[in-house]
């Protein structure tokens, strides 16, 4: 069975690279009737906390990414620390006791001459009993493991043949102490014990997996197989950074992108499908998945195409789903009615600029008078334009104050070829703006006597 896991560290946000790893994850796995497993790596106690954690997994659940199983790294200290101590009995890794100072000397060193700055090994000749004797005085110490001089050569699912010499990186550190794994070990003894089949992960962890194939023949684990996703680059194909773009999930959860636009868009981050489709729900992307069309180079993250899908999206919501999901974006005492939502939906790209528009029904913004013109016509025709309105609309019962019904009183009082005469000055009339919904959908939600009052004010204006 396919068995594959998504590791986070919780020292940060769910970043949009982070979710399409494990999306590309879940999906490999939901599509081979596999489990996915989350896996919280938070063996750096100093940098993880609860808080990134709790991001970590809401937003997963947000995005609707469901596992199967959950594990936290900080919870199975004990399981690595017999790993390690077996790989010093071994003679497979040991203690080091050398000085940052001293190392840096040596890094420099090396440098200087042209060669790749890599541990001497200096700590491998050291006696046990030095050993012992050092760490019975609390020297201060990590653990290294004994890298095998040769070419490490393994088959990424989607780059092919990678080879690595292994002899260019030296020793590596494994652990602090017994009680302190780090990232390559810890790892490497979870994807075995929990039988992850594939490792799917982002191209900048390409160079820790020789380290770990190696690590897993020490332990004599079989290693999984290995897949690497390009990387997301901005639209100057630069990669995509904190400093150039919003790149925690939750900005876009909170700028009022649609989990399915957003699920939509990152599986279009390397992958594509076998038609050329622009829109797919989880389920038509799950059935197509395959590993074996994500493509090698760099995805580019293109926030226009972003918002072109989130605006589908959006206007694919019937108006009670809108107004539900947008209670978050509205100001404190505003409520979006089931009439409002269906007058915006086809104007917004994301859900927090539904204030921006709905503003207009809780308060009349003040305006020029010239923005009631249509074209070049002259104020008196305006407010000719609005009284013959007035009077038409003041005969309207309340309860026949729908888009339809409006529509079809109103329309015979526009002239002929030119119904911007009449509907122009009337919306801005209604909405003391340029760009807002159509005139009989704002009357329809502002109701017969608030649209009466805010015609007579602009027919006063107007005079």
């Amino acid at each position: 069975m396919v068995r594959v896991r998504f590791a986070p560290s919780p020292t940060g946000s769910l970043h949009i690279g982070g979710a399409r790893t494990a999306l590309f994850n879940w999906l490999h796995a939901k599509s081979q009737g596999g489990h996915f497993i989350l896996r919280i790596e938070d063996t750096d106690r100093e940098r993880s906390t609860p808080e990134s954690e709790a991001d970590i997994l809401e937003g997963l659940s947000w995005l609707g990414i469901t596992w199967d199983e959950f594990y936290r790294q900080s919870d199975r200290i004990g399981i690595y620390r017999e790993y390690l101590k077996k790989l010093i009995d071994d003679d497979k890794a040991y203690y080091c006791f050398c000085s940052k100072e001293d190392l840096e000397a040596e890094r420099q060193a090396l440098v200087a001459q042209g060669f790749p700055p890599k541990y001497s090994g200096r700590c491998r000749a050291l006696s046990k009993e030095e050993v012992v004797k050092r760490l019975n005085e609390n020297k201060e110490h990590v653990i290294r493991f004994k890298v095998p001089e040769r070419e490490v050569v393994f088959k990424d699912l989607i780059r092919g043949q990678v080879k690595f010499d292994a002899s260019l990186s030296g020793d590596v550190i494994i652990a602090k102490n017994l009680d302190q794994p780090l990232y390559n070990f810890a790892v490497t003894v979870d994807d075995f014990l929990m039988g992850i089949t594939h490792v799917i992960r982002g191209e900048e962890h390409l160079s820790n997996t020789p380290k770990q194939i190696l690590l897993a023949e020490a332990m004599g684990m079989n290693a999984p197989q290995f897949a690497h996703l390009p990387l997301i680059l901005n639209t100057d194909r630069s990669k995509m950074s904190k400093r150039m773009s919003d790149v925690a999930l939750h900005d876009y959860r909170n700028k009022g992108y649609l989990p399915q636009a957003i699920v939509n868009f990152i599986s279009f981050l390397g992958w594509h499908p076998r038609e050329d489709k622009d829109m797919m729900s989880l389920d038509q992307i799950t059935s197509e998945f395959e590993l074996n069309r994500v493509q090698k180079g760099g995805a580019i993250f293109n926030v226009d195409k972003l918002d072109w899908l989130n605006a589908h999206y959006i206007n694919s919501l019937t108006p009670e789903e809108l107004a539900g999901m947008a209670k978050p974006f509205m100001p404190e005492g505003y409520e979006l009615t089931i009439a409002m939502a269906a007058s915006v939906k086809g104007r917004i790209k994301t859900l927090a600029e539904i204030q921006g528009i709905v503003d207009l029904f809780f308060k009349l913004p003040a305006y020029d008078t010239e923005l009631l013109k249509w074209k070049d016509m002259p104020l008196s025709q305006v407010t000719s334009n609005l009284e013959s309105a007035l009077t038409v609309l003041n005969k309207i019962g309340e309860s026949d104050y729908n888009q339809a019904n409006l529509e079809k009183v109103l329309s015979p009082l526009a002239p002929e070829g030119n119904r911007g005469e009449l509907f122009w000055p009337l919306r801005v009339a209604l909405s003391g703006s340029k760009a807002s919904p159509g005139p009989f959908e704002i009357m329809e939600v502002l109701g017969k006597q608030e649209s009466l009052s805010r015609i007579e004010k602009a027919i006063t204006k107007a005079r």
